[in-house]
């Protein structure tokens, strides 16, 4: 919040916190648009409500911000509305979802799913710390715009080869996974380091997300994590570990 006040245009701009204000839910899974569609009017086709897109509509009684977005690798949407209608969000979504198999999930579970697709969390894997360069999020910046804050420092970061890059690891850990910051070794050279990690379910692995050398290939093989003091094998994935063309988020 100090960083868009300190650089607030002189052109009538304001910003205001409403995030305490404001509260949500992720609704994921491939009957999720059939939940949407039995709570509001509106086209919710893939058609008419493609993904990555945004819609203000009502969910039951309750006036929401819908995005088409999944952080989980499924068809799903987050709905915003005001924090004093959370009760009655939460009510109408499980009314309506309940012969859907509608339930409810926790961070664990999500964490589960995000890292089965290498999405980055932001704390974790995204930060002011790592480029775009280095964290593939490089394909959503234009540098064709007129000029922007941070302009500079992105296109500097994007001309001059990344010091790592983010990849999806396959770790044979036994008992314990990695949670982030544990090293990531080639031989006795450390290559890189975790920020994620976590028991994959679709797969009955355990992955890791973690940033390496550039020189690390994606299906470089003879790598190890270090966890609780144990070196535990690695493998780059060389594509998501789960759906990896992306069909089922899209569909």
């Amino acid at each position: 919040m100090r960083w868009f006040l300190r650089h607030l245009p002189d052109t009538g701009v304001r910003v205001r916190n409403v995030t305490d204000a404001a509260t949500g839910f992720a609704v994921a899974g491939p009957r999720a648009r059939e939940l949407l569609a039995r709570l509001n009017r509106a086209d919710v086709s893939n058609a008419a409500f493609p993904f990555l897109s945004v819609r203000e509509m009502d969910v039951g009684r309750v006036p929401a911000i819908v995005s088409r977005i999944s952080y989980t690798g499924e068809l799903g949407y987050e709905i915003y509305a005001p924090a004093t209608h959370h009760l009655a969000l939460y009510e109408t979504l499980r009314a309506a979802g309940a012969d859907l198999g509608l339930r409810p999930i926790g961070f664990y579970a999500l964490n589960s799913l995000r890292l089965e697709k290498g999405f980055g969390a932001w704390g974790r894997e995204y930060t002011p710390d790592y480029t775009p360069a280095m964290n593939g999020l490089a394909r959503f910046v234009d540098l064709r715009k007129a000029d922007f804050i941070g302009r500079d420092a992105v296109r500097r970061a994007l001309e001059s080869p990344p010091p790592h890059r983010l990849v999806t690891l396959l770790v044979e850990a036994d008992g314990a996974d990695a949670w982030g910051y544990e090293p990531v070794r080639r031989g006795d050279t450390v290559v890189g380091f975790v920020t994620s990690g976590g028991y994959a379910h679709h797969l009955g692995k355990s992955v890791a997300l973690a940033y390496v050398r550039p020189d690390e290939p994606d299906g470089a093989v003879g790598l190890d994590v270090e966890i609780l003091g144990s070196r535990c094998p690695a493998t780059i994935a060389s594509a998501p570990l789960y759906d990896p063309a992306g069909t089922r988020m899209r569909s």
